[in-house]
């Protein structure tokens, strides 16, 4: 891990970023957001490995300059973080899934419509997986907030719809946990083909989306049903 500031300036190379980052007199709060765009993208390229000492030199900067605002690599990450991923989240999405009003059917295809628009990016899908592959906490913090605030809810709505008990009277089991994971894990894997294995997928997803929340739709009750029957006869 490269260490805080008392290593020895190295921006032999100058960038593009140069004349954003480097030369103008920029006031910190947008020279630091400069810094974690730049950081975003180079990891999305380079991996989680990736040294900011190169990350410096890419930007035409000093590397002691990117620890004025970030003390560490872990520091600089976490900020990253909230950049990608934190503030791409709609807080709205909850009541979205949570809306009643609207058949169960139509809320789930319209949550997955509007969050792989968010999602599907090449720095947000690179990042997340680079972060598995090296053990930090990214890809984990993450996925609680899509059990806590995507799995977990549509399990519950799914259960109002098909007029089961609720997760106070039978748990929430692993079984109906899991058919929600496997719709939201068919979605990402779009954006995996894309982004990691520069596969193509259909350029409007408009009709993949409705057909994996149909399958889901049609294949989850089945599993519920038996999964709650389990529970309560347990």
């Amino acid at each position: 891990m490269d260490s805080p500031a008392t290593l020895e300036d190295a921006p032999d190379g100058k960038s593009p970023t140069l004349d954003l980052i480097g030369r103008r007199r920029l006031p910190a709060a947008q020279r630091e957001q400069q810094i974690v765009e730049a950081a975003a993208q180079f990891f999305a390229e380079h991996g989680l490995g990736g040294q900011t000492r190169e990350l410096a030199k890419s930007l035409g900067i000093t590397h002691s300059a990117i620890f004025r605002y970030f003390p560490t690599k872990e520091a600089l990450l976490d900020r990253v973080y909230e950049h990608v991923y934190v503030q791409r989240w709609n807080p709205a999405w909850s009541g979205l899934v949570q809306d009643r009003s609207q058949p169960l059917e139509a809320r789930i295809l319209r949550f997955y419509s509007e969050y792989a628009g968010r999602i599907f990016d090449y720095v947000w899908v690179r990042i997340f997986v680079f972060s598995g592959l090296k053990g930090y906490d990214i890809a984990p913090r993450y996925l609680e907030i899509v059990r806590d605030r995507v799995i977990h809810p549509i399990c519950a709505e799914l259960r109002a719809d098909l007029g089961l008990p609720d997760f106070a009277t039978v748990p929430l089991s692993e079984r109906e946990a899991e058919a929600a994971w496997a719709l939201h894990g068919k979605v990402f894997y779009l954006a995996i083909r894309k982004f990691v294995y520069g596969w193509p997928i259909p350029e409007d997803l408009s009709q993949t989306l409705s057909d994996d929340v149909g399958v889901f739709m049609r294949g989850a009750p089945k599993i519920f049903f038996e999964s709650t029957q389990e529970s309560k006869g347990a």
